[in-house]
């Protein structure tokens, strides 16, 4: 089994990417979609040599392209060194198989290429077993292709299996055995999470997660926010695994804001399914922030990507702030404004620069504001403690120190108005 993922796993070097251009599909879709599969073939180290785009009605059930211009195509991956060959769309184990014969080098589709990047980006222990379980289930319904260098059938009376149809038979059990450990150590993760969400829940504090785009910035507005150490880098999901930070809001407010694993179009259900304990965090949040990198030309595209995500785990309707980052890139500064005519609910910014946050913080303090208690209080002048705690955990509106107590008018949140019901003289509708 080590062998199987040994030759899965090889790093690709010099690499030719085949698009198709459907009739649903427009040339234009065609062509971003394959400067997209240049950005992940470069992130894991490969170098692009060349490119081929077919037009079909159809896919080709054998080899998704037509058999004839596949050979055209394998001419000139010879011609160049090319040792693979990557498809912008999934392929079958069949028609990978055939292509590889066609192609004389090894084939993989974008799903293959996603899921490499995401073994060489994950680093928790959580982050490997979600991505291991979807390479093992994408493997699971292509391991043939791994043993056809054994005979699959001796013949005979009988029909007695082959080496490989042994050794078939026992990757796939092995293969099977492993996604069901690996499913049950994630439940373990899913209860471990669901335990530090009802500590959550006891502070009152609402979760918002950051949703987004892959590079569309979202690691950077968490350290921009919080003060965290996520890693921000101009690659494609250069970060996979959850981050959560406390952000205290201008408010006074503690919210807790979750950094996600970008999103990006074509993206394999599989993928979807086995971070589900990731994504969990966008289930359970009381806010998503969607953040769109508002500077690239297929901004719209993207977002109709992540929402289609969204809508997919089932949170299409939740409550969203839209956030439009990468200002500072922008030619046309109108653009922005054109994005904001939009949607309503939203804020321009740059979380590199920084410009835009005030907003931003002022927005989600609104769109999180519990429901709080308006109340008058007289606080003896030696509680300082109490008139500390109370811009601690309060908002406090207006403060009078002429009289022989301190009277204050504030926000108290419902959790922490036992602490100050001993100096409540009124409450205010």
């Amino acid at each position: 089994m080590k062998a199987l993922l040994d030759t899965a796993e090889r790093r690709t070097d010099r690499v030719f990417l085949v698009g198709v251009e459907l009739k649903s599909r427009s040339a234009w879709d065609v062509r971003d979609s394959l400067d997209e599969l240049f950005e992940l073939a470069s992130t894991v180290g490969a170098e692009v040599l060349g490119e081929g785009i077919q037009r079909l009605e159809t896919p080709n059930a054998a080899t998704f392209i037509g058999p004839g211009k596949a050979a055209e195509f394998a001419v000139q991956c010879r011609e160049s060194g090319v040792d693979t060959v990557v498809f912008d769309d999934e392929l079958s184990g069949a028609q990978g198989r055939n292509l590889e014969e066609i192609f004389e080098c090894k084939v993989l589709d974008r799903t293959a290429l996603i899921l490499e990047i995401f073994a060489q980006r994950a680093r928790t222990r959580e982050g490997k077993l979600q991505v291991e379980l979807a390479r093992l289930q994408y493997l699971l319904p292509r391991l043939t292709r791994y043993w056809t260098h054994l005979s699959r059938q001796r013949g005979g009376l009988g029909a007695i299996g082959g080496e490989g149809e042994s050794q078939l038979e026992a990757d796939r059990r092995k293969t099977q055995e492993r996604i069901e450990k690996i499913v049950e150590e994630l439940d373990l993760v899913r209860r471990q999470r669901s335990t530090q969400r009802a500590g959550r829940q006891r502070h009152q504090w609402p979760l918002a997660s950051i949703v987004g785009y892959t590079n569309a910035g979202k690691s950077t507005l968490l350290n921009a926010l919080t003060g965290a150490s996520v890693v921000a880098e101009d690659k494609l999901f250069a970060t996979l695994d959850p981050t959560t930070r406390r952000l205290r809001l201008p408010t006074n407010q503690n919210v807790l804001l979750s950094d996600t694993v970008g999103f990006i179009r074509k993206l394999p259900h599989g993928l979807v399914e086995a971070f589900k304990a990731t994504l969990e965090e966008v289930v359970e949040a009381d806010l998503l922030l969607h953040i769109v990198d508002v500077s690239h030309p297929q901004a719209e595209q993207h977002i109709e990507a992540v929402n289609a995500v969204l809508t997919e785990i089932g949170v299409g309707e939740k409550p969203t702030l839209m956030v439009f980052n990468k200002v500072d890139r922008l030619v046309d500064p109108a653009l922005a404004t054109r994005f904001l005519e939009v949607f309503p609910k939203a804020v321009a910014l740059s979380a590199r620069t920084g410009v835009g946050l005030p907003q931003l913080l002022g927005d989600l303090g609104t769109m999180l504001r519990p429901v709080r208690d308006v109340v008058d209080l007289e606080v003896p002048f030696g509680q300082t403690r109490v008139l500390a705690r109370l811009h601690t955990v309060g908002q406090v509106m207006a403060e009078d120190f002429t009289g022989a107590t301190a009277r204050v008018r504030a926000m108290i949140p419902p959790y922490a108005r036992h602490e100050f019901s001993p100096f409540i003289v009124a409450e205010v509708p």
